[in-house]
């Protein structure tokens, strides 16, 4: 094993093979250590998340290594059998790869008995091990912007459906119309980790139809107190600490991207610090009251305007509690610094959780829909706290000056020349307007070189990981990020940064900072 760290609350155990990875993350579940809060098990990695203040990473390491590897893993008693019409794009150019036909190619893929290895990438994405040895083919050269729900495809030695409609690099084989995410089941992923299952030719069969997905949780309608959006801005979202425990279906946590402002918010209204608030971007947002209302703002800096039912205005503080009476309407504004508000109401909002939280996951598209204009939102009944004190808040990024983001170098900082490792903390990167809550995509004027261009194995990604791909661009992941990533990590922001990283506008500069240098973890 090669402990590798991945930020000062994660590191990555790297292995020979999957069979390894598979025998080492039965051994962890069977037998869990103190301070583990989740595993995310990939090709030859497992990414480990713990708590700080209960295990240290040299501690952790030295317990994982004395774990067996080479134990078989038993296989679940579950079998899928997924039907496919196998008409893909790619598999004439699969046969070519292979020097084989269409048909030995389709008999091979529906003649192995596939195990589910791990998950990720989308909710419900499978990586599916076991196939014919010789359907391995590698990952298209150009990624598609675009693959349609419910596409058969290969990549390396994997199979795998895409569950939405998504990007992707996979090599398409076929389709098929058997749902692998849907929220109206108990369980919504069909495949879990250790599932057996087979492909079945239907190519050319009547295909019954798919049936239609579940529906994102809506706000709910409200007949007494309520707040009605009269426009969202950019984006407004619910947001709470998010959804964690749900690695197994391929959900990453989303959640707030500044949670320290939203704990904040939920203070002042004397609610649970992790109670679901309303994320706003920018400005350009407006409500209006029914009934009368406790709220707070939290979050970027910026103007807040009361307006009453006769028209005349005030200005309202950020960072603490104020009243709204039936018929006010609050004005959000563009931000003075920072990104993102966040706004809380006494008592807390009528939203119905999804897998346990309230968060909006815009990448897995799992959570409540994102706010429109006409949205009447339920306010519950406030049963306790009180209305907290004023609270001032940190200090935000600008567009005016240079945010400096302290960063831990791992897990594959080894992947990069002397001469990259040195520009990543010296050149300054600018946030692109492509950067939303999956991450922020930034550019510098000179990318980032790599000193091996192999391919690298998909592997678990923490929030706050700095990936770089081909381009040599950096891609800094937040909280809607995937749970798997196919290009090295860089590093990652520390922990104490990772609010500072949910407020950067676009357009800002950002520097990077190693708070230390990068090594790997010896038991």
């Amino acid at each position: 094993m090669r402990f590798l760290p991945v930020n000062l609350d994660a590191l990555l155990v790297e292995l020979d093979d999957l069979p390894q990875t598979l025998a080492l993350l039965a051994a962890l579940q069977d037998q869990p250590l103190p301070g583990v809060e989740e595993l995310v098990p990939a090709a030859r990695t497992i990414l480990v998340r713990y708590r700080p203040s209960a295990v240290s990473a040299q501690a952790l390491a030295t317990a994982i290594a004395g774990r067996r590897t080479d134990r078989a893993v038993e296989r679940a008693g579950t079998l899928v059998e997924i039907a496919v019409d196998y008409r893909g794009e790619d598999l004439d150019e699969v046969a070519q790869l292979l020097g084989a036909t269409r048909e030995q190619v389709i008999a091979w893929h529906t003649g192995s008995t596939y195990t589910v290895a791990f998950t990720g990438f989308a909710p419900g994405f499978a990586y599916l091990s076991g196939g014919d040895p010789r359907l391995v083919v590698p990952r298209r050269k150009t990624p598609r912007t675009q693959v349609p729900a419910g596409s058969v495809a290969l990549a390396g030695d994997f199979s795998a459906v895409y569950p939405q409609q998504s990007p992707g690099g996979w090599q398409l084989i076929g389709t098929t119309a058997t749902p692998m995410w849907d929220l109206a089941r108990p369980v919504p992923a069909l495949l879990q980790p250790g599932f057996r299952v087979r492909f079945v030719d239907a190519t050319g069969r009547p295909r019954a139809a798919a049936p239609a997905p579940a529906p994102v949780a809506a706000p709910a309608e409200a007949e007494g107190p309520a707040l009605e959006i009269l426009r969202p801005g950019l984006q407004a979202l619910f947001q709470d600490l998010g959804r964690h425990g749900q690695a197994g279906q391929g959900v990453s946590a989303s959640g707030a991207l500044d949670q320290g402002a939203l704990r904040a918010a939920n203070r002042l209204v004397g609610n649970a610090p992790g109670a679901a608030a309303l994320e706003i971007v920018d400005g350009g947002f407006t409500l209006r009251s029914h009934g009368e209302q406790v709220l707070a703002v939290a979050g970027a800096q910026g103007p807040l305007t009361l307006v009453d039912a006769a028209g005349q205005r005030w200005p309202l503080p950020r960072g603490q509690a104020f009243a709204l009476a039936d018929g006010d309407r609050l004005e959000i504004g563009a931000p003075t610094a920072g990104l993102r508000s966040y706004l809380a109401v006494r008592g807390g909002f009528g939203v119905a959780p999804v897998l346990g939280s309230c968060a909006t996951d815009t990448l897995a598209k799992v959570g409540p829909a994102p706010l429109r204009a006409g949205d009447r939102l339920a306010v519950r009944a406030a049963t306790q706290g009180v209305v907290g004190a004023p609270e001032p808040g940190p200090a935000l990024p600008t567009l005016q000056e240079t945010v400096v983001l302290d960063v831990v170098p791992g897990p594959r900082t080894d992947w990069f020349t002397d001469a990259a490792l040195a520009l990543f903390a010296a050149q300054t990167w600018t946030v692109t307007p492509q950067s939303n809550r999956v991450g922020l995509r930034l550019a510098g004027e000179t990318p980032l070189a790599r000193s091996r261009i192999e391919e690298l194995p998909s592997e678990g990604t923490a929030l706050g990981a700095i990936q770089v791909p081909a381009s040599g661009q950096p891609v800094l992941f937040l909280a809607d990020h995937p749970l798997t990533g196919g290009y090295p990590v860089i590093a990652a922001v520390a922990p104490h940064h990772l609010d500072l990283a949910g407020q950067i506008p676009i357009g800002a500069r950002i520097r990077f900072n190693p708070i230390r240098a990068f090594a790997p973890i010896e038991p």
